[in-house]
C-alpha cells in the first residue's frame, strides 16, 4: 500500500469495509507498526511512530465512532486534546470554556460547553470530536466518516470547515462512503481494495461509476434500487402521540404492510426519539399506538418484541450489536425462547440459526463463533438485521440502516430491506441521506422540532421539497 498527502490537500481514501482504510489510519497515527515499508513526514523518516509522537507532530484523527469521556463536560473533553499535562498546573476554567466555545463556533455549533458528554446525541458527539481535533491545531487531520451521523445542513457546514482548513495549509485525509462528498471536497482520491492500493487519481478526472467499480471490483447497476411491493393493510398507526421525555408531540402517521415510510428531517428533529417511543424506550404521555388496527400499550422493548415490533438502532456499536459476543449469540438475543429449553440455551440450535442468517444475508465471516466486533461495519449492520429475522417482525423500525457502510454493503442492505417489505413487513426508515430516502420510500414524512410537519408521496418528493419542509415548515407552539 502506498499513500501520500500534501499540505493544504484533501485526499480522499475510499474502499469497501475491510479494504484496509482503518489499518492505514492506525499506522499513520502510530497505533499500528508496519512490518515493512517506510513512513515519512516533511521529508523525514519516522522510524518508531507512537500515538504520542504522532500527536506531537500534529497528526490528529477524528474516528467514525466518538470516544468521549461520558462523565466529563464538553469543555473538559476538548481540553484533553490541547492542554499541557502537569501535576502543578492550575486549571483556567474560564479560558477552557472560552476556547471550547470558539472552536465550536468554527464548526457552527452552539453546544453548551458545560453539558456532560453522556447527554449528547451521536451527531453532537461527532461534532465535539471534530472540535477536539481542531483545538489541537493539527497539521495532518484524518477524518474517518465525519459526516456519517450528520444531516445535510450539518454536513454542508463541515465541508465549509474543511475548505477553510485547506486554505490554511492543513493536509486532510478524508474517508467517506458518501461519494458525493468525495467529489465535492477532494483534490485526489486513493482507492483501496483487499489491503492494497488500486489507484490514485485526481478527483476531477474520475466518474462515480468508475470509482465504484474500482472499489468493489464488480459492477453495481444501482446502489439505490427500489423493489416495488403492493401495500397491504395498515400495520402501524400512531394517533396524536406525545412524549415529554422524548420531546415528541402530536405525531400521527401510519405504515401499511409491505410499505416503506421514510422519515426525514434534520438532526435533532426528533426522528430517533420517535423510534424509541414506538419501541417502548420512551414513555408515551398521550395518544395511541395501534398495531393491525388494534390499540396497544408498549411500556418496554420486551413488549414491543412480543407484539412483533423490531428496531435496528442508529448507533450499531453501542446499541445494535454486542461486540464482545459471538455472531451466533448476537443473532439469538431477540429470540432466546426459540433456542432455549428449560431456561438453558441450546448452542447447537443457536449456531444453526446464525449460520442460516449468515448465508441468507451474505455476512462475511470465518465462523459464527467470531466476535461481532471483528467484522467490518457493513457486516456488523447485517448482524443487527439478522437478530430480527428470527422474530418475523410485523413492524421494522430502521434508524440510519446504512450509516458508515460502503457502497457494496449498502446495496446488499437495500436488497434486504426490499426483501423484508416484500415479505409483508411494515418498515419505518429513518435516514439522513436524501437519495436513500427518495429511492427506497413509498412515502416520506418530515419531522421538525419533535412533530410531523408534512408528508409527500414518492412521486412528489424531491430533495428541495424535503429540505424546505425540514427547515421552514411552520410548527405550532405546544399548548401550555
Amino acid at each position: 500500500m502506498s499513500f501520500e498527502l500534501a499540505e493544504g490537500e484533501v485526499h480522499a481514501l475510499v474502499g469497501e469495509n475491510g479494504a484496509g482504510k482503518s489499518t492505514l489510519i492506525k499506522i499513520i497515527t502510530g497505533a499500528e507498526t508496519p512490518d515493512s515499508g517506510s513512513l515519512r513526514m516533511r521529508g523525514r523518516d519516522l522510524a518508531a511512530l507512537t500515538p504520542g509522537a504522532a500527536k506531537s507532530l500534529g497528526i490528529a484523527a477524528i474516528h467514525q465512532h466518538p470516544a468521549l469521556f461520558p462523565d466529563l463536560t464538553v469543555a473538559e473533553n476538548v481540553a484533553l486534546a490541547h492542554e499541557p499535562r502537569s501535576p502543578w498546573r492550575r486549571i483556567d476554567w474560564r479560558e477552557r470554556t472560552r476556547r471550547t466555545v470558539t472552536v465550536l463556533e468554527r464548526i457552527g455549533s452552539t453546544i453548551d460547553p458545560d453539558r456532560a458528554a453522556s447527554s449528547l446525541s451521536m451527531p453532537e458527539q461527532q461534532i465535539v470530536e471534530i472540535a477536539k481535533a481542531l483545538s489541537a491545531d493539527a497539521a495532518v487531520l484524518i477524518m474517518d466518516e465525519p459526516t456519517a451521523s450528520l444531516a445535510d445542513r450539518e454536513t454542508h457546514r463541515l465541508l465549509q470547515i474543511v475548505e477553510r482548513l485547506r486554505q490554511q495549509g492543513v493536509g486532510m485525509v478524508y474517508i467517506s462512503h458518501r461519494l458525493e462528498e468525495v467529489f465535492a471536497i477532494a483534490d485526489r482520491v486513493t482507492v483501496l481494495r483487499d489491503g492494497a492500493t488500486v489507484a490514485t487519481m485526481a478527483a476531477r478526472d474520475v466518474t462515480r461509476e468508475e470509482l465504484i467499480h474500482r472499489m468493489v471490483g464488480r459492477e453495481l447497476t444501482a446502489v439505490f434500487k427500489k423493489r416495488e411491493v403492493p401495500a397491504g393493510d395498515t400495520a402501524l398507526e400512531l394517533l396524536h402521540v406525545s412524549s415529554r421525555a422524548a420531546g415528541i408531540r402530536d405525531v400521527s402517521l401510519s405504515v401499511r404492510q409491505g410499505e416503506i415510510l421514510g422519515l426525514s428531517g434534520l438532526v435533532g428533529s426528533g426522528r430517533t426519539e420517535l423510534a424509541e417511543t414506538i419501541f417502548g424506550l420512551r414513555a408515551i404521555d398521550s395518544g395511541h399506538v395501534c398495531l393491525n388496527g388494534l390499540p396497544v400499550t408498549i411500556p418496554s422493548p420486551a413488549d414491543a418484541i412480543r407484539l412483533g415490533v423490531a428496531y435496528v438502532p442508529e448507533d450499531r456499536s453501542r446499541h445494535g450489536i454486542v461486540g464482545e459476543m459471538s455472531i451466533a449469540s448476537n443473532d439469538s438475543l431477540a429470540s432466546l425462547r426459540r433456542v432455549s429449553r428449560h431456561g438453558l440455551i441450546d448452542r447447537r440450535s443457536e449456531r444453526s440459526g446464525a449460520e442460516q442468517h449468515v448465508e441468507e444475508l451474505q455476512i462475511r465471516t470465518r465462523s459464527v463463533d467470531e466476535p461481532a466486533a471483528s467484522l467490518s461495519g457493513g457486516n456488523q449492520q447485517k448482524v443487527a438485521f439478522a437478530r430480527w429475522l428470527a422474530t418475523r417482525p410485523k413492524v421494522l423500525i430502521l434508524d440510519e440502516p446504512t450509516q458508515g457502510v460502503d457502497v457494496g454493503a449498502k446495496a446488499e442492505i437495500h436488497e434486504i430491506i426490499g426483501r423484508l417489505a416484500a415479505d409483508g413487513a411494515a418498515i419505518l426508515m429513518i435516514s439522513s441521506e436524501l437519495p436513500e430516502v427518495l429511492a427506497l420510500s413509498d412515502r416520506v414524512a418530515v419531522m421538525r422540532q419533535g412533530t410531523l410537519v408534512g408528508e409527500l408521496s414518492r412521486a412528489d418528493a424531491t430533495p428541495q421539497k424535503l429540505l424546505d419542509m425540514a427547515l421552514h415548515a411552520p410548527v405550532a407552539e405546544p399548548t401550555p
